[in-house]
């Protein structure tokens, strides 16, 4: 059986429960108002120009100026980021924990996050101080799936991509990690991961 002595963490939708929905249920109680807003307005495209290192001020001023009409709700996105949070998927962080204390591997976490949103996630969330490093595409001015980001992680912490495992929910920035090297897995659920853990020898059953 293959060994790894690295696992590489995504942290949105796999250790932290991130949903702009959280926050636009109380802007828009009716269901079609808020999912045309997110689909139209502030799109997940345009949050991961932040994520990729735009400031959250002038990603906002960009839409105030297009859709000046719907200001209230554009500044809402990054003024009451904090509402967005559902908490730790406390499943995935107890996998993590067991990964800390009952194997050998190094692990790391690479994120789209904000640079000017992710302190706030470090103070709340106690898990993303164990990581042996971290990589914030927000820091890096690069985000996935760029290849690029995943070369750089490699590179600043000395990682072996035939000897790492790269966990992530979105299957398009699983494929770049696979392509490099990395045994990807596309998160769907913390048992699903667990048992895949357990198939390539990672955690006993």
């Amino acid at each position: 059986m293959k060994t790894f002595d690295v696992l590489v963490f995504d942290l949105g939708g796999v250790l932290v429960d991130w949903n702009p929905e959280y926050l636009y249920k109380n802007i828009f109680p009716s269901d079609e108002e808020r999912k045309w807003f997110l689909s139209t307005i502030c799109t997940l495209d345009w949050n991961e120009e932040q994520d990729a290192g735009r400031s959250l001020q002038e990603g906002t001023d960009h839409l105030v100026k297009k859709f000046p009409e719907h200001e209230a709700a554009i500044r809402a996105y990054y003024d009451r980021w904090k509402e967005m949070l559902g908490g730790p998927i406390h499943e995935t962080v107890e996998i993590f924990r067991e990964l800390k204390e009952k194997t050998s591997l190094r692990l790391y976490a690479l994120t789209n996050w904000s640079a000017e949103t992710f302190p706030v996630a470090l103070e709340l969330y106690e898990f993303l101080h164990w990581f042996d490093g971290r990589l914030v595409s927000g820091e890096e001015k690069i985000r996935k799936p760029s290849p690029e980001i995943y070369q750089r992680l490699a590179e600043r912490f000395r990682i072996d991509p035939t000897k790492a495992i790269y966990v992530d929910d979105n299957l398009r920035n699983v494929v770049p990690a696979q392509q490099l090297g990395f045994h990807g897995i596309h998160f769907r659920s913390p048992q699903q991961f667990r048992e895949e853990l357990v198939g390539l020898g990672v955690l006993e059953a």
